[in-house]
């Protein structure tokens, strides 16, 4: 009889123990508190990570500084929370389960641009967020010797860059002679190649799972051919998964070969407007390069560039160079210092994305007609193009 009373006991226990285990969450709700938004204001919830420019998946109205979002997540993904008409987002990886987002705001003002900077950010209940945390955890270092490298160069780069504003060549030329701008350009370099190699680390150290190509698409805004290789590395898990599929599509985008070039305006210095079509009017072939100031190979291939400019303009070539860097001063900073003879627009009215670009260096060459006959095109490869269009 007690025998039985015992395994009766044991029955009901495991069967509470059942009951009260934890069942899977099969939708989130996202649970935010963030001081500093203003009340009413309209808040978004934004797909990260992707390198496009998307739309909310859901909007919410602040309320005594407090809003909610709900939904269902297949798997985690990586969101931004954004205030609506302004510029500022926190990051938040999204998972099913109850998620709370608590932390500081604060609006600044300039012209008509509104920013909301997000500061001590604490996001619980989402274990994905958590690893991301840990993952991205050595770009902390970067903050640091980038301070350290803006602080030792502060009165150079501030000399350079008044001499700029001023349009003041032979200064900024006698400046940059200097071994103050030279230790400047040094620690430039060293910093950057810190910066790649830093972020190769942490993309590689994750490339057998989708941690591999989401962390790619976060911490790197462009790609260049040099990660095609990064790509190959990923595991076919991590190939297969959603931000895999975003990575390839980007590295290795379809064609336009034999399509026409797609209209979009060119802004120059001067912010005077202009087209392709009216800047290469009465030329045989143009070649439209895209680049940046960061980008390495981009300023590797210019010398490249001014050699075939040099032999072939006078035979109706021509080279119309568009930069996707986001601040103009960078932009100048490199041309001064590349001394670029041919057209320079800076991508401000969707250049780049009439052409899907999204790795740089990227080179298009059209025809008088303005047909694409060539892309993905560069060192002896654009030596030999142009050798056969002008034989």
């Amino acid at each position: 009889m007690k025998i039985l009373e015992k395994l009766s006991v044991l029955f009901v226990a495991g069967t509470i123990m059942i009951s009260c285990t934890e069942q899977p969450a099969t939708s989130y709700t996202i649970e935010g508190n963030l001081q500093g938004i203003p009340e009413g204001a309209k808040v978004e919830l934004i797909p990260g990570a992707t390198h496009k420019d998307e739309k909310p998946v859901a909007e919410t109205i602040v309320k005594d500084g407090k809003f909610t979002f709900t939904g269902v997540a297949d798997e985690p993904r990586m969101f931004y929370i954004h205030v609506a008409e302004s510029r500022g987002l926190a990051k938040l990886m999204v998972e099913n389960g109850k998620i709370g987002l608590t932390g500081d705001v604060k609006k600044s003002e300039q012209g008509d641009n509104v920013t909301y900077n997000f500061d001590n950010i604490v996001v619980t209940g989402s274990k994905s967020h958590d690893l991301y945390t840990q993952k991205i955890a050595p770009r902390k270092m970067l903050d640091s010797l980038y301070t350290a490298y803006h602080d030792n160069n502060k009165e150079i780069s501030e000399a350079i860059g008044q001499a700029r504003m001023a349009k003041n060549q032979v200064l900024l030329d006698s400046l940059n002679q200097t071994d103050a701008a030279k230790k400047f350009a040094a620690d430039e370099k060293n910093f950057f190649e810190t910066v790649e190699k830093t972020m190769k680390g942490i993309i590689m150290d994750n490339k057998d799972s989708w941690w591999g190509p989401m962390l790619m698409m976060d911490v790197m805004s462009y790609f260049t051919p040099e990660q095609n290789p990064w790509y190959e590395e990923f595991s076919q898990e991590a190939k297969d998964s959603y931000y895999g599929k975003i990575v390839k599509e980007e590295l290795f985008p379809e064609g336009f070969v034999g399509k026409a070039l797609p209209a979009f305006t060119l802004v120059g210095k001067d912010n005077k407007e202009t087209t392709v079509a009216e800047v290469s009017n009465g030329k045989k072939y143009t070649l439209i390069d895209f680049w940046a100031s960061w980008c390495a190979p981009c300023r590797k291939e210019i010398p490249n560039l001014k050699k075939l400019y040099e032999k072939y303009s006078s035979k109706g070539f021509e080279i119309i160079s568009i930069s996707i860097d986001k601040k103009e001063a960078d932009w100048e900073k490199a041309l001064n210092e590349e001394k670029l003879v041919w057209p320079n627009y800076l991508d401000s009215k969707g250049a780049s994305d009439a052409l899907n670009v999204k790795a740089i260096p990227a080179m298009f060459l059209i025809d008088d007609k303005g047909i694409i006959v060539a892309e993905k095109i560069r060192g002896e490869e654009l030596e030999n193009k142009l050798a056969e269009l002008f034989k």
